[in-house]
């Protein structure tokens, strides 16, 4: 096993917002959605199963935790969570904030409008209000 490196793709379309015990917390470069990304700091992960017993239990509280901030900080009226991985191998979770106005409602958000850059001070504000709330329901 080699040492943990975050997939290029990922790094370029997200942005740090913080580390959890397992999982790297990344927002995605997409105003059009309150985005989160999960990922697993471990390496050669694919899949789920692919993560032993304990780091599964573990991947689903930071799931819980992330999505809970996201709830409080967006006030979304749903969120979607899916790991899917056909574009990028690298074990990821996507967890997305929805409401009923926004642009792929009721579907999935992937390929319906093209992503909205974030003004910087707008994608400042909403990291450090995820960082606040990561903080709060841990």
């Amino acid at each position: 096993m080699t040492s943990f490196a975050l997939n290029p793709r990922l790094e370029g379309d997200s942005i740090f917002v913080a580390d959890l015990p397992l999982s790297s917390v990344r927002l995605m470069k997409d105003a059009n959605y309150p985005w989160l990304l999960l990922v697993p700091r471990k390496s050669d992960l694919v899949e789920i199963i692919d993560l032993d017993d304990s780091d599964q239990m573990q991947l689903m509280r930071e799931i819980a935790l992330s999505s809970s901030a996201l709830r409080t900080v967006t006030e979304c009226e749903k969120l979607n969570v899916g790991a899917l991985g056909n574009q990028v191998s690298q074990l990821h979770v996507h967890v997305i904030a929805r409401f009923r106005n926004d642009s792929a409602w009721p579907g999935p958000v992937w390929g319906v409008v093209p992503p909205a850059d974030y003004e910087t001070d707008h994608a400042d504000r909403l990291i450090g209000d995820l960082r606040d709330a990561l903080a709060d329901v841990q």
